[in-house]
């Protein structure tokens, strides 16, 4: 056992402070073992916190060494957290609540923030609500640019180097953090032209009758009957269906935010009722809560408190 010799010049309590520093466990390390039982995968801990499983495996590795003691149980199939390992991480996870807060209001405490805020969106969402919000949060925060990618498919945050994501259904990714903006109606419209010539079909009619959708052969569900339709116009945009709905063409299952301002107007007419063929929940989603920049912190809040579940051309009308 190798010895420690106090310096001649140090004082008890200076050498015992020392003592503590070289003893101490990296408090990054807590916060990376709380993510791996929370997340229950060196996988998606890894993605979440941006690192390899290589660096995962290692650290974990070393804090059980400097612990003496096993916290975690890893065979091909499943990660297994020990008795200790269950009590270590609750107090590690207490101690990474509080390093986010304390950043956080450091942060926050600081000057205006800076730099590019990459987002995506589906092209609908995007069109309809994100320019009102951009505009308004790049009035308060100048120093700030965004860049607002339009896609209508599942985007990868991390690989794709983007901040933050809208999603519209369910969520798929339990790697991500998620926050409900929340929630889009979807209705079956059709106009008045196209009704007068064809008739107002019933819910199981829909399988024989002149649709508008977005692949050869998809299945819709009107009044709880399901029919697989097969559409005389195939899209890949929910305002080129609505378009193509107000022009006659044939039903559209789209959007509240594309229909409603036709409906108001008479060119369009709601079929199967008033209740919405679907509800799906919008959230805006990002990597992870720890070590999140101000800016986008800043920028999810202006989400969730400007992004209203009503198009732009409906407001204008009060």
């Amino acid at each position: 056992m190798r010895r420690l010799r106090c310096p001649d010049n140090a004082a008890p309590d200076e050498l015992i402070v020392r003592l503590n520093l070289t003893a101490m466990i990296p408090p990054a390390d807590m916060v990376l073992f709380a993510t791996v039982v929370r997340e229950e995968s060196f996988t998606r801990a890894a993605l979440k916190l941006g690192i390899t499983k290589q660096t995962i495996s290692e650290r974990i590795r070393h804090l059980e060494e400097r612990l003496g003691v096993r916290l975690l149980e890893r065979t091909t199939r499943r990660l297994r957290v020990t008795g200790a390992g269950v009590t270590y991480s609750e107090r590690c996870a207490a101690i990474a609540a509080l390093i986010d807060e304390a950043n956080s209001e450091v942060q926050q405490g600081q000057a205006d923030p800076t730099g590019l805020i990459r987002v995506s969106s589906p092209v609908t969402y995007g069109r309809h609500y994100l320019t009102p919000v951009i505009s308004k949060f790049l009035a308060r925060y100048p120093q700030v640019q965004v860049e607002l990618v339009l896609a209508d498919r599942r985007v990868h945050l991390i690989e794709e180097g983007l901040d933050v994501a809208i999603h519209i259904g369910p969520l798929n990714d339990s790697s991500l953090v998620a926050r409900k903006l929340g929630e889009g109606a979807v209705r079956f419209v059709a106009s008045p032209r196209f009704l007068a010539k064809h008739g107002t079909p019933e819910a199981r009619e829909l399988r024989s009758a002149r649709c508008i959708g977005f692949s050869p052969f998809e299945t819709w569900e009107a009044e709880g009957v399901k029919s697989r339709i097969d559409p005389v116009l195939i899209v890949n945009d929910s305002q080129l269906a609505c378009e193509a709905a107000i022009a006659g063409v044939g039903i559209a299952r789209v959007p509240d935010i594309l229909s409603q301002e036709a409906v108001r107007d008479g060119r369009l007419k709601v079929l199967f009722g008033p209740k919405p063929a679907m509800l799906r929940a919008i959230h805006v989603v990002y990597p992870s809560r720890l070590n999140l920049p101000n800016k986008v912190r800043l920028f999810v809040d202006a989400l969730a408190t400007l992004a209203e579940p009503e198009p732009r051309s409906v407001r204008k009308r009060r």
